[in-house]
């Protein structure tokens, strides 16, 4: 009870951090178009990747008890689901699909976390759809299941940016599997450019998991471990990592009922533990919510606080090439002036008038030299500036470290449309302001988060009870202090 109560407040602490205090900025400012935390207010979620005939569909009937999902040999479903709980039905009802809605409900009801996947258009909403199945393995999580990957395919084809309703997908999934099938280990070019470009820049190492699936169809022990180096060697080359990670391996249960029988698949019988590691991973995905919220905390804050950074510079700039240039231009017209003096002091209409007529005249040709710059010559320059600083974004910021990098890789483009669309005129102090808000979020609160979830850990189960108590404060029967029973 103390750790449900404790892990549900800290979730909604979270949640109120960031609807409060980073979501204003963020949509003031363009970073986000929605608010930041509709992408983590709902349940935990597992994002299913893999070829079109990685065995994809029949690994989640498993994982559900049901046929729920088409499978075969070429694609059968060429859309993304996502499959959720629904308690309604009573415990011993048969598992099924309850309830299914179709993209446009999903995109549209605030409920789900799916707001920001709009901007993928009407060809995309055609091909997203949800699912409700009165499956017990559903209790905690959801699952999202994706189209095949393949080879010859083209934003054209699909008619959207696979690559990128995948990397939104990613980006808010507490799990992403990857799964592979013996014929193509690694070989399928979509999948290359997911492992190699999309999910490494919309997601963390740890939360992917390789899967290599249907081994069933490996026709010995030889034949499974050449498929398995097989595939270590691919995922080196497309990763570019030296360590590869742990592959988990599966095969269908019905299946290898099939072929028990058979002496030369005799080998399954020592993997059969591997199907239940795997599930079991799959089931931890809600036990990495806290630790993926106060990631997504860190690193919203430290993107946003950076993006805040590059335009408090660029104004900065500005504001000095702005002085630069009246400075020269009020030293050009003060020449101007004293060039029409003297010329008035020369020449034979103006010579003989008066000094004040004179002083008049000069004074004149400062006045409207100054007008000039200011309706005219000043928004040519400040142009020119602009169109500079636009072209060379990156040297608005420091990047002295790779963390820095990758910050400002995700946030460069919406510094580049902000400046557009302000044509680089916002207030500086607002800027200020917003960046101190968010760098005490980045700075403070996420590490409060962080440890809070480190003294998590390491509680013994009466230690963690009294941390708890402690830190709802409760007394000794579990009521708060102050209150009686």
């Amino acid at each position: 009870m103390y750790r449900d109560n404790y892990i549900k407040a800290l979730r909604t602490e979270m949640l109120e951090m960031v609807a409060e205090q980073l979501t204003p900025v963020a949509i003031r400012y363009g970073y986000s178009d929605v608010p930041l935390e509709t992408t983590i207010k709902w349940r935990p979620q597992v994002l299913v990747l893999g070829g079109y005939s990685s065995g994809k569909s029949t690994l989640i009937n498993e994982f559900l008890g049901a046929e729920i999902q088409a499978t075969g040999q070429a694609p059968t479903d060429d859309s993304f689901t996502i499959i959720t709980y629904d308690d309604s039905l009573p415990p011993d009802e048969p598992i099924k699909v309850t309830e299914s809605r179709d993209g446009k409900f999903l995109l549209n009801d605030s409920e789900y976390p799916f707001e920001t996947l709009k901007k993928h258009g009407q060809r995309f909403a055609a091909h997203f759809r949800l699912k409700k199945v009165n499956s017990p393995f559903l209790k905690n999580l959801a699952l999202i299941d994706t189209p095949g990957m393949l080879d010859s395919i083209t934003e054209r084809d699909r008619g959207y940016n696979y690559q990128e309703v995948i990397g939104d997908l990613a980006q808010i999934a507490d799990l992403v599997l990857v799964l592979f099938d013996p014929h193509k280990a690694g070989t399928v070019r979509e999948i290359h450019t997911s492992l190699r470009e999309t999910l490494p820049s919309r997601t963390f190492e740890d939360r992917v998991l390789f899967v290599l699936n249907r081994i069933d169809e490996c026709a010995s022990m030889i034949d499974l471990l050449r498929v398995y180096g097989t595939l270590c060697w691919n995922l080196s080359q497309i990763t570019g990592r030296k360590d590869i990670p742990m592959i988990h391996l599966s095969y269908s249960l019905k299946k290898s009922r099939e072929i028990s029988k058979d002496q030369e698949m005799s080998y399954l019988r020592f993997l059969e533990n591997q199907r239940d590691v795997l599930k079991l991973a799959v089931l931890q995905a809600p036990r990495y919510r806290l630790d993926n919220l106060a990631a997504f905390v860190e690193t919203h804050g430290e993107r946003l606080a950076h993006f805040l950074e590059a335009l408090i510079s660029y104004r900065k700039r500005a504001r000095k090439f702005g002085l630069k240039n009246f400075l020269v231009a009020f030293l050009c017209c003060l020449a101007l002036g004293s060039a029409v003096f003297m010329i008035t002091m020369t020449a034979p209409p103006l010579a003989g008038t008066d000094l004040i007529i004179k002083g008049v005249i000069a004074g004149g040709a400062v006045i409207a030299g100054l007008l000039a710059w200011a309706f005219s010559l000043r928004r040519f320059f400040y142009k020119r500036f602009l169109k500079k600083a636009l072209k060379n974004t990156s040297s608005l910021t420091a990047l002295f470290n790779q963390t820095r990098k990758d910050n400002w890789e995700a946030v460069r483009d919406a510094v580049i449309r902000y400046l557009r669309n302000t044509e680089g005129k916002f207030s500086l102090r607002d800027v200020r302001n917003d960046f101190s808000v968010v760098w005490q979020v980045y700075e403070r609160g996420s590490k409060e988060i962080r440890e809070a979830l480190k003294e998590l850990e390491g509680l013994s189960i009466e230690e963690e009870t009294e941390f708890f108590k402690a830190r709802l404060n409760l007394d000794d029967q579990g009521n708060p202090r102050g209150v009686t029973a």
